[in-house]
């Protein structure tokens, strides 16, 4: 089982470093995904939306599966 660290995060949080919320997705959590995606987006025009990408970030990268 893949856990915090493992290379499948390690993609995910390089998805989301080009699109947020892209990482979240690649690890099946589409509600997180949607999120990150708009919520993003919305802040970008206030210039506040690198805020949101680097959560987007760090969280794909820090990501644990419910056992």
């Amino acid at each position: 089982m893949a856990g915090q660290g493992s290379g499948g995060n390690v993609i995910a949080a390089l998805a989301s470093l080009f699109i947020p919320g892209l990482g979240q997705l690649l690890q099946g959590r589409l509600l997180m995904a949607i999120f990150m995606f708009v919520f993003a987006a919305l802040l970008w025009f206030i210039l506040l939306g690198w805020i949101i990408h680097l959560w987007s970030i760090l969280d794909a990268a820090r990501f644990k599966p419910r056992r």
